[in-house]
């Protein structure tokens, strides 16, 4: 297992290399031009190759992109052209971060119950708790976002004016009884965007849940389990649950490396400063750097999280180290 992880992280590099550089080569033969861009409406030629001089765009694709590169690697993206007078970093890694603190919550929620209501459908099998909780799920799943926010901000924020219509605050505030006693509760900024963010998701991995649950049921184990007179939630906590886990943890590797990605929708309809929209509003802007550092980090992320998938897979069957090992 050791040799495989060594292996995988080498290889690393060179994936973001390729993906680092295709997307430079994008960024610069695209449509617009960034010394265009950031110059504004300024047309004097010599202006211009100062400019392109001073963000080290003279000279070829190649020697920009090693300039650029080399930056990278010491997290020196640029400069942004939405944000002037700010770094690349400074402008990107708070957007991250408020996008990663929301998405891991969400996260949570999503696979949380997903997992619990998919063990109840594959427990109900044959019955009609099982039909009615994947039809409610695959009702909700089915509406989009958009229709979502709308009527929550109305019901909870316009008319009971429980919570409020948007923005940030952080994950935690303070409730205060009689002035004097502090208790920490869940923003009421979180409560909205993560039901926008959930109820998607919750369907989703309840019915993979459910399907692998099913395919492990019909197994001998769970046979011989049964006729050694073991109960119904033994064998589901101990046998069922571990063997139908393999595909979750799949989809949860490929969410996990997504949480920093942010939701476009979600981020705008409730004034989130989150990245998903930042980005969004990058591409439309022409911003390349940051287009360019944020391709780098979620490339990084994704291939780490890939890999941290794997090596859990080692762990929950003993049959991946045993062939690794062979």
């Amino acid at each position: 297992m050791a040799g495989y992880v060594i292996r995988r992280l080498l290889w690393l590099p060179f994936i973001l290399l390729i993906v680092s550089f295709l997307t430079f080569c994008i960024a610069r033969f695209g449509p617009g031009d960034p010394v265009s861009v950031a110059a504004g409406q300024i047309r004097d030629e010599a202006i211009l190759q100062q400019i392109r001089e001073d963000r080290g765009l003279d000279g070829s694709i190649f020697e920009q992109y090693l300039r650029w590169g080399y930056g990278a690697i010491r997290a020196d993206f640029g400069e942004s052209l939405q944000q002037r007078g700010f770094t690349v970093s400074e402008v990107i890694f708070p957007r991250m971060w408020v996008s990663a603190q929301l998405g891991f919550i969400a996260l949570i929620l999503v696979f949380g119950l997903g997992i619990l209501f998919g063990l109840i459908s594959a427990w109900a099998n044959g019955r009609w708790i099982d039909p009615f909780i994947i039809s409610i799920l695959l009702f909700l799943q089915a509406i989009p976002i958009l229709v979502v926010i709308p009527p929550l901000l109305w019901l909870f924020a316009v008319q009971l004016d429980l919570l409020p219509v948007g923005g940030w605050d952080g994950l935690i505030d303070i409730w205060w009884i009689k002035g004097i006693i502090a208790i920490p509760i869940p923003d009421p900024h979180l409560y909205i965007p993560l039901v926008a963010f959930s109820l998607p998701g919750i369907a989703g991995v309840a019915r993979l849940m459910r399907i692998s649950a099913l395919e492990v049921q019909n197994e001998d184990y769970i046979r011989t389990a049964r006729s050694k007179g073991l109960s119904e939630s033994d064998i589901t906590i101990k046998h069922v649950l571990p063997n139908s886990l393999l595909p979750i943890v799949t989809v949860f590797g490929f969410a996990l490396a997504s949480i920093i990605e942010g939701a476009f929708f979600v981020e705008t309809l409730l004034g989130i400063p989150g990245i998903g929209r930042f980005v969004f509003e990058a591409v439309g802007s022409r911003d390349y750097d940051v287009i360019l550092a944020t391709t780098v980090i979620f490339s990084t992320v994704f291939v780490l999280m890939n890999l941290i998938v794997e090596l859990i897979y080692g762990f929950i069957d003993p049959r991946v180290r045993l062939g690794d090992t062979r």
